[in-house]
């Protein structure tokens, strides 16, 4: 059974900096797809970074590339997102994804992850 269990949410003035995590049991980290999705009231479920298997490879979107940072510790099977210079808009509960990922990479979207945290309330205020 994959369970995947996020902390580190919490509040902030914008500008301020949060480091979230996800540690997850029941898949291996070091082949699967992971990834940090985040869901605010009203709006659907967006995809925020990923990281991929097969060479080790963050991704984050365009959008938000100058300000987080997606790594994982195989290991220890963590993923971590590192949130920068955050923004009332960055405001959100913030979900660790992990799909088995045969061919090392799969779309940034959620139809394409089958296992999910809880997720984790990142609020920030101006």
């Amino acid at each position: 059974q994959v369970q995947l269990v996020e902390s580190g949410g919490g509040s902030v003035e914008a500008g301020g900096s949060l480091r979230l995590s996800c540690a997850g049991s029941g898949i291996n980290f070091g082949t699967a797809c992971t990834a940090w999705f985040r869901q605010s009231p009203g709006n659907k479920r967006e995809g925020v970074a990923a990281y991929y298997p097969i060479g080790n490879h963050p991704y984050v979107i365009d959008s938000l590339r100058d300000r987080f940072t997606i790594s994982a510790d195989n290991v220890r099977n963590t993923l971590t997102l590192q949130m920068g210079s955050l923004q009332p808009d960055d405001t959100a509960t913030y979900y660790c994804a992990a799909s088995d990922c045969p061919t090392g990479w799969v779309l940034l979207a959620e139809p394409n992850f089958g296992n999910w945290g809880q997720g984790t309330q990142v609020t920030v205020s101006s």
